[in-house]
């Protein structure tokens, strides 16, 4: 038997004129709001290679760069770059400028039918290496600070065992290293994928796809409660903004080039390289110990596509004495966006850095 209704007809239709009350005003401030704008800082194209480009943030012209060895930001190729700067309350790369650091970044575009065979040899040895150089070139020094961030961090990692010499500090961000941990969902998909049919069916992978992957890691989260949750905040401009904002970076989702999505999955997920061997990139083999400079390592005990115990055993594979470990109460976009993420992490990494003289 099913128990007395908890609500009244006069409550019902409370309920109903709250709800038109919001209706009426989320049109009409979606009218003043617009398209939601991503990217808060101003940036400048220094360095291009097809469709990869390096940018320099401004920032303030009085703070900017009063630490001499530049820093870097290698983000992942499954979503766009501007997380890191995508709005101006939530800003990693504004918080950095503000302490002094000199901050690039690396787009890597949009990759399309051209990029079909581009590999992990292309991203790392060309287009990461290039970059580097140029930084090495322009600012008259021989290696320079890399922030690699989530799938950019694993680029990180293999750059920096393959070009110990251009690194003088490493951080990195939500980063996987044990890529088959028994909490990893996304590893657990991928363990048994034939990803050579794969591959050869799809050619590049479509963003949408892998989005869709991503969404149904947290399907009830992500395809259900935030959007009910958006009816509390319909009649706040701000926070609707907010909203529409994240969606786009979420849907801002390239293709990921073929050859190297085939390769990514064989020697990471399927071949666990880190922590196995034989990720081979240009006839080299990557080998942690090869790490050799400073690493500082971040990870969010929330994050449920890089769990902790994903980025833990850096520490035990790397060849450097001076490893440090940093945890973030959150998830794996928190660590960018929150307010405690603003609050603890770009201060972290600039004192971290401050320490080693850079």
């Amino acid at each position: 038997m099913f128990g007395p209704l908890n609500f009244s007809a006069e409550s019902l239709q409370q309920e109903v004129e709250r709800l038109t009350g919001k209706l009426k005003a989320a049109v009409e401030n979606l009218q003043d709001i617009g398209p939601a704008t991503v990217g808060c800082t101003p940036k400048q194209e220094v360095w291009r290679d097809g469709k990869v480009v390096l940018y320099r943030y401004q920032g303030d012209a009085a703070k900017r760069g009063t630490r001499s060895v530049p820093l870097l930001i290698c983000y992942a190729l499954v979503n766009r770059p501007y997380m890191v700067d995508l709005q101006d309350d939530r800003s990693i790369v504004k918080s950095l400028l503000a302490a002094g650091q000199d901050v690039y970044i690396l787009d890597w575009g949009y990759p399309d039918g051209s990029d079909r065979f581009l590999t992990l040899e292309d991203y790392i040895e060309g287009f990461l290496d290039g970059a580097v150089d140029y930084l090495r070139r322009t600012h008259g020094m021989d290696a320079v600070n890399l922030l690699g961030i989530c799938q950019g961090g694993a680029f990180s990692l293999c750059y920096a065992s393959l070009h110990p010499d251009k690194v003088k500090n490493l951080v990195t961000m939500v980063t996987p290293v044990d890529f088959q941990t028994e909490d990893n969902m996304l590893s657990n998909w991928t363990r048994d994928l034939d990803v050579d049919q794969f591959v050869d069916t799809l050619g590049n992978v479509p963003g949408d796809l892998m989005n869709w992957c991503y969404l149904t890691l947290k399907p009830y989260r992500l395809f259900l409660q935030k959007y009910v949750g958006l009816v509390d905040i319909m009649d706040n401009p701000k926070a609707l903004e907010d909203f529409l904002r994240m969606e786009r970076w979420i849907f801002d989702s390239p293709d990921q080039p073929g050859e190297l999505f085939r390769q990514f999955i064989r020697d990471f997920y399927q071949g666990n390289g880190f922590i196995n061997g034989g990720i081979l990139i240009g006839g080299r083999e990557v080998d942690l110990s090869h790490v050799d400079m400073p690493v500082l390592n971040i990870f969010a005990e929330q994050d449920h596509l890089v769990p902790p115990d994903a980025s833990r055993p850096l520490g035990g594979l790397i060849g450097s004495d001076d490893y440090t470990e940093i945890s973030f109460k959150g998830g794996h976009i928190g660590i960018y966006v929150s307010g405690r993420a603003q609050r603890e992490v770009p201060p972290a990494i600039n004192s971290w850095l401050a320490e080693r003289g850079a």
